[in-house]
């Protein structure tokens, strides 16, 4: 079996930069993914062949990179029971198919009524998306998929399978088996292992996902599409739950840009987390000093004698990148970024953004934004929004 580097740089060699589906599976198989058994065959002799091996009843397809929803267009023939059958099937293909038809895929006949959908695409902003739902003809009518951004967890997976409303579909179902969750798991957290570890990987498509009588999945067809990830392309960085505990129930925080004029993002952030019940340690800094919210004004964050857990953000962003060293000298781990004058603003602003990044990133800072509007954590009464309003604890979450 060729490794996925092979396949993967043979693909983006060619014209189409994608994978056909006998390819498509072959990677996927690498990741722990099972797939129907098939054959590749170029002749008749061998698609005789190959269905004599695989058992009958078999499925013939159409296989080639630009061969897509191969059964509306008639390039899939089922429940084909004998030699002659498949002499027919083949020939047929060859000519439906024409010049885009690569070569021709024997399949057994799975048996199993119940099709899902998974696969993965690359969000501009997120990253790889890991995606499962109901499949077959139902993916594009009822749109009853849940999505999770990659890593992931087995637990976050299995969260993800009983998200969708068909969930029920995945139970006993007239005789057959409950779907075997612990695959299903294994298919996603696959999906996930393969988008992070290869970048070219820019989409798949995995419809139908066949739960079979027996309850196993497999994946009946696919789809992977490819191409060389520019400098751009988002590779989140795996965060370890505690490393956000600063930014959402901190100790200690420290207000960069306080004010005294009201309406600013520097008066109205202090001031309603003062007036939310905070318990923590406030700081508040400005070059200027003096005394605001009844607080002395450090003119640093280096002047501040205490450990600081956070750092609120809003002075102008051309300034930010200074304070990283100073964070880093404190040991100070999380920033909430309000300020505005990154990407939003163009391409200076972009590059501002992505020096700030990597910049944070080295210095093993966690930050939110930048541009953001602010956080609010209930539970430890931390409210620092530029509204002010104070919800009761609850267990749902606005992003």
């Amino acid at each position: 079996m060729p490794q996925v580097s092979e396949i993967i740089s043979s693909a983006l060699s060619s014209v189409f930069q994608a994978l056909d589906e006998h390819q498509s599976k072959l990677l996927l198989t690498q990741y722990g993914i099972p797939v129907s058994p098939e054959q590749a065959v170029d002749s008749e002799q061998e698609a005789v062949a190959a269905a004599q091996e695989i058992g009958y009843p078999v499925v013939l397809k159409a296989c080639g990179p630009e061969l897509t929803h191969k059964s509306e267009k008639g390039l899939v023939h089922l429940n084909i029971y004998d030699a002659q059958a498949v002499r027919t099937a083949f020939q047929a293909l060859s000519r439906e198919a024409g010049s885009a038809l690569h070569r021709t895929l024997v399949q057994s006949m799975l048996d199993g009524r119940r099709e899902f959908v998974a696969g993965m695409f690359r969000d501009q902003q997120f990253g790889p998306v890991v995606m499962f739902g109901l499949g077959g003809v139902y993916t594009e009518a009822l749109s009853d998929i849940a999505f999770r951004v990659a890593p992931f967890s087995e637990a976050e997976a299995r969260e993800m399978i009983h998200e969708i409303k068909g969930a029920n579909l995945l139970g006993t179902l007239r005789g057959d088996q409950p779907a075997q969750e612990d695959e299903l798991i294994s298919i996603l957290t696959g999906l996930s292992s393969l988008a992070l570890e290869w970048p070219q990987v820019q989409e798949i498509d995995i419809n139908p996902l066949l739960i079979q009588k027996n309850g196993k999945p497999v994946a009946v067809d696919a789809l992977v599409v490819l191409a060389q990830p520019g400098e751009d392309a988002p590779r989140p960085r795996p965060i370890k739950p505690s490393a956000l505990s600063p930014l959402f129930s901190p100790s200690s925080v420290a207000f960069v840009g306080a004010s005294g004029t009201m309406g600013k993002w520097g008066h109205m952030l202090p001031t309603n987390v003062l007036s939310g019940g905070f318990a923590g340690k406030i700081f508040v800094v400005n070059p200027k000093g003096g005394e605001l919210f009844g607080h002395h004004v450090y003119s640093s964050l280096l002047d501040i004698p205490d450990d600081v857990d956070l750092v609120v953000v809003t002075i102008p962003a051309a300034k930010v990148m200074d304070l990283i060293p100073q964070m880093q000298a404190k040991g100070i781990p999380a920033m909430i970024l309000v300020s505005s004058g990154f990407s939003e603003t163009g391409e200076q602003g972009t590059a501002m953004e992505k020096e700030l990044v990597q910049a944070a990133h080295q210095a093993g800072i966690v930050f939110l934004g930048p541009n953001t509007m602010g956080l609010c954590n209930p539970h430890a009464k931390f409210h620092c929004t530029g509204t002010v309003v104070h919800p009761i604890p609850g267990a749902t979450a606005m992003v």
